[in-house]
């Protein structure tokens, strides 16, 4: 059996695959995320212990490849590897930045030289030469690098919050919709693991894929809840020329009128 793994620090995916036949085993497995540089190796031996499938079937696995956030010293892959390694004992670990997963997803076998980014709880962008990641800038992590992440999000959001830049009525949404008692947010982020991905959790990001190649998926993300009636409140919406005959026969276009809509054809 083989493990791939790709993990962010708020969550960690392990795809078993067979490696005889290269088929899935069984289920993507999640577990919390796997980010050596923040948490220590007692906290990560107990996040991979917590699912009984992947502990269970430990003694099976002959090699693993980890790709992760964190992973891009030599001081947390070793600790990392460390730990993979006294519980899958049977298997040969692989652990390299998450960088290098989302490289193999661009370029594939072409090798080809490429910019890749990776957007999540945190933020990375590197050279692929074409044999090796070129790592430019070394990441200093959440508290200072980390642009356009979602724990960049989430302190901007929090402090829109506590400095009153939000409208009123967006701010009573947002009141509501999270616990923001400022002891539960300092405890969250100077007492407890992962205040990175708490952050996160406050970030207002959505992605729409359209299902053509037209258009493709499309992503947006609200830095600031104040610019909500600039950027988003106005935003208008559209359908494909195809669509067009089925919403007019089920009456579907009511409340627009036809010659201020905007459609797309493939």
């Amino acid at each position: 059996m083989i493990f791939v793994i790709d993990s962010g620090s708020t969550k960690c995916d392990w795809i078993a695959i067979d490696s005889s036949t290269g088929e899935p085993i069984f289920d993507k497995q999640r577990t919390r995320g796997l980010n050596p540089a923040i948490i220590s190796s007692t906290d990560a031996f107990d996040i991979i212990k917590e699912n009984e499938v992947i502990y269970g079937n430990k003694l099976s696995v002959s090699q693993i490849y980890f790709y992760g956030a964190g992973c891009g010293t030599e001081k947390p892959v070793k600790m990392l590897k460390g730990v993979l390694q006294s519980i899958f004992e049977n298997a040969k670990v692989v652990v390299k930045e998450d960088t290098y997963a989302a490289v193999y997803a661009t370029v594939g076998v072409s090798h080809s030289p490429a910019v890749v980014c990776i957007l999540g709880t945190g933020s990375n962008c590197s050279y692929y030469n074409g044999e090796s990641v070129e790592q430019r800038i070394i990441s200093l992590g959440y508290s200072v690098m980390d642009d356009a992440s979602g724990n960049y999000y989430g302190r901007q959001l929090l402090r829109d919050y506590y400095f009153d830049h939000m409208p009123h009525d967006l701010k009573l949404v947002f009141k509501t919709r999270y616990d923001v008692n400022d002891d539960v947010i300092k405890s969250n982020l100077y007492k407890k693991a992962n205040p990175n991905a708490y952050l996160a959790t406050f970030a207002v990001t959505t992605m729409v894929d359209f299902g053509t190649k037209v258009l493709g998926t499309q992503n947006a993300t609200l830095q600031h809840l104040y610019d909500f009636k600039k950027q988003i409140s106005d935003s208008r919406t559209f359908s494909f020329l195809h669509e067009l005959e089925m919403l007019l026969e089920n009456g579907l276009i009511k409340g627009c009128l036809l010659y201020t809509s905007d459609a797309a054809d493939e």
